[in-house]
């Protein structure tokens, strides 16, 4: 929970309340309303790919991680990084609302200067703890950090969020066997599994299921989670940071919808990376809106 952030209420542990799901959901909103203003500003980007982990990147920066506002290098903070890195677009807009840097920074985002690319820089950019472009270098960082915070005895937690066809690198499960092998209790692998990549469908390209199967098999626990009910993703998250007896590093499997909440978007792999005319714009915004409960 974003300690200082005194519109959100407090994780006490136990299960999420309905105030604070209905909290989560609008958030999401905002990412998604964010992202088509951004990328209208870029004239490029990825939608769909920020709709699928919409809820995901609500729920673990306004619920599951211990973060301070406006102190985005507070050492006890828990980490993040961002192997699906094209995503960022998507992040940005929390991380300004977070007030770790000033909002005005979105208005020029991607123009020249800026410190806001089409990925993250760590160097650029206050809150974002990992520079993400190539796929598949996140997990290996975030067993770095989950190492590092263990010989420094600080108890932070580190979430590594993956794209699913991110799974298709080689380095993922390097990474996942020195996670397991050094029992990394504090890190947090989420598969953000829409079923689609740059090229098309996920398993058409390269399949990776069995995917849960896998990740047991390398050594760590597997949930597998809706990864668009922020209430399920809130309560596991909030289940698996508590569990204190697990020795295991842990994959969460969130099922999603590439393009979700954009008819036209949803499972067409060309939105992947495209741009919205103004007129499409404004039905895309609308079907945000309307989709509001």
């Amino acid at each position: 929970m974003a300690s200082g952030a005194n519109r959100w209420p407090s994780n006490s542990g136990g299960d999420i309340s309905d105030e604070q799901a209905a909290l989560l959901r609008e958030r999401a909103r905002f990412v998604r309303l964010e992202t088509i203003r951004l990328i209208s500003i870029a004239k490029v980007g990825h939608y769909s790919s920020v709709f699928s982990c919409a809820e995901i990147f609500s729920t673990l920066y306004y619920d599951t991680m211990r973060i301070r506002r406006g102190e985005p290098n507070w050492p006890e903070r828990d980490r993040f990084l961002m192997g699906k890195g094209h995503a960022a677009v998507g992040q940005f807009p929390i991380l300004a609302d977070l007030d770790f840097f000033d909002r005005s920074w979105l208005d020029d985002y991607t123009r020249l200067g800026s410190p806001l690319g089409d990925h993250p820089d760590m160097r650029k950019v206050p809150g974002v703890d990992f520079s993400s472009g190539s796929i598949g270098h996140a997990l290996s960082n975030g067993v770095g950090m989950a190492l590092g915070g263990r010989l420094q005895k600080q108890d932070f937690n580190v979430f590594v969020l993956l794209g699913d066809g991110e799974m298709q690198e080689g380095q993922v499960w390097e990474a996942a066997i020195s996670g397991a092998t050094h029992r990394l209790s504090k890190l947090v692998a989420i598969v953000d599994r829409n079923g689609y990549q740059l090229d098309g469908k996920v398993d058409d390209v390269a399949a990776v299921e069995p995917l849960g199967e896998k990740w047991r098999a390398f050594g760590w626990e597997v949930h597998d989670v809706d990864g668009h009910d922020v209430v399920a993703l809130a309560n596991l998250l909030r289940k698996v940071k508590a569990d204190t007896d697990r020795e295991k590093p842990c994959c969460i499997i969130a099922r999603t919808v590439k393009g979700k909440g954009i008819d036209y978007m949803e499972t067409e792999p060309g939105w992947h990376l495209g741009y919205l005319a103004p007129e499409d714009e404004a039905r895309a915004r609308d079907m945000i809106l309307g989709g509001a409960k």
